[in-house]
């Protein structure tokens, strides 16, 4: 076995067991009172190939580390502000943050495309619905349905929105990601690219979730330090950030704790509960086709509020929109849609409250659509 790898299980185990001592309270979506949850890391559930794919990734990564945050005098004084904002031992969260490595290769991935570059729906769609996450796909609804099918009758989310977060998000377990999530959250509270038009937001939500994490792991009992993530620090199969853990992720299978890196049951119904409180709506459709016609098309006036659903199907059709039988039919407002194609055209939707609810998961109506899709081959793969 490679010693590497040897040594990251024997971490990732030592982090288990400490976790597994405690618990920290989560409050439950379908009721008052607060159940019991912990935080856990778990090992990929990818095979051998993968596995040793992803060390030696880990390998270059250890390789590229840049310095230690304990070497800036400013962060070490912001750990302390932390430290009395949260009512934390100073030391603990000092180690912890001083502990940190700051990762150019984080800061290069979050930053921005360069200008002109194009997007493409098809491309897009091809990176998230292939063979391999459809089989998984099918695999884990297999292995799950009794579990998929308590949370949509409890929730009013569908079996197939679930399954196709789980897939685009980690292939069901196989990519839960390899960086440290301290060093990720505090790369980006402390280093966000300055080159990024919402540099200083988005330094401030990753400072927050540097925080949310600090807290989750400190009430745990957990090594900050060893748990791993995205770049981004979202961890487990649906890829929560921190506060998303804290306030969405249930106990789905009764065990008093949140797993969301092993528990299935947890990850569905965590994934459920996200959905449910931001309002998801049993039985509406997500988006309904929609043309654009060629006279009277208002387009600015169209996709001013972005995919925020504002007009009414009667509005749209107003403002230059062609919309089918089911899509007139339909009480809520609608958002125009537009996904980009390169040099093709554009594909256009009529986007519901639904479609509104998976941006709020990752704000980008083309994560959405590939969502939707995936779920949409994943329950046609069933079938056959």
């Amino acid at each position: 076995m490679n010693p590497s790898t040897t040594l990251t299980r024997l971490v990732q185990t030592t982090a288990i067991c400490l976790i597994a001592a405690y618990s920290i309270p989560t409050r439950a979506s379908d009721q008052n009172s607060q159940t019991v949850s912990t935080v856990t890391q778990g090992k990929s559930h990818a095979g051998v190939k993968k596995r040793t794919k992803h060390t030696a990734l880990a390998k270059r990564r250890v390789e590229v580390n840049g310095p230690l945050y304990a070497t800036r005098t400013e962060v070490l004084q912001e750990a302390d502000a932390i430290a009395e904002r949260l009512g934390l031992e100073p030391r603990w969260v000092r180690h912890a943050i001083g502990q940190s490595h700051y990762m150019p290769g984080i800061a290069r991935a979050i930053a921005p495309p360069p200008v002109g570059t194009v997007k493409n729906w098809a491309v897009y769609r091809s990176r998230f619905i292939d063979p391999v996450r459809i089989r998984a796909g099918v695999k884990f609804w297999q292995d799950n349905r009794e579990t998929l099918e308590r949370a949509e009758a409890q929730t009013g989310v569908p079996a197939a929105i679930i399954v196709g977060i789980v897939g685009v998000e980690t292939i069901y377990g196989q990519q839960v990601g390899t960086y440290r999530v301290m060093d990720a959250l505090t790369t980006l509270a402390f280093d966000f690219p300055t080159q990024h038009p919402r540099a200083r937001e988005r330094a401030a939500f990753f400072l927050s979730e540097l925080e949310a994490f600090l807290t989750l792991t400190q009430r745990t009992g957990t090594d900050p330090l060893a748990l791993r993530g995205s770049y981004a620090g979202a961890m487990g199969l649906p890829q929560f950030m921190p506060s998303s853990w804290s306030k969405y992720a249930v106990d789905y299978d009764g065990d008093g704790r949140v797993d969301l890196f092993h528990s299935a049951a947890d990850v569905i119904g965590s994934v459920a509960n996200y959905f449910k409180a931001f309002q998801w709506q049993a039985g509406m459709p997500t988006h309904y086709p929609l043309r654009l016609k060629a006279e009277g098309l208002e387009k600015a006036a169209l996709l001013a509020p972005d995919i925020l659903p504002t007009f009414s199907a009667a509005t749209l059709v107003t403002l230059g929109c062609e919309l089918d039988e089911y899509a007139l039919q339909h009480a809520g407002p609608l958002a125009l849609v537009e996904l980009q194609n390169g040099d093709a055209p554009p594909l256009y939707l009529a986007g519901t409250e639904n479609f509104y609810a998976i941006t709020r998961y990752n704000w980008s109506s083309y994560y959405a659509l590939a969502v939707i899709e995936l779920g949409q081959e994943v329950t046609a793969a069933m079938s056959k």
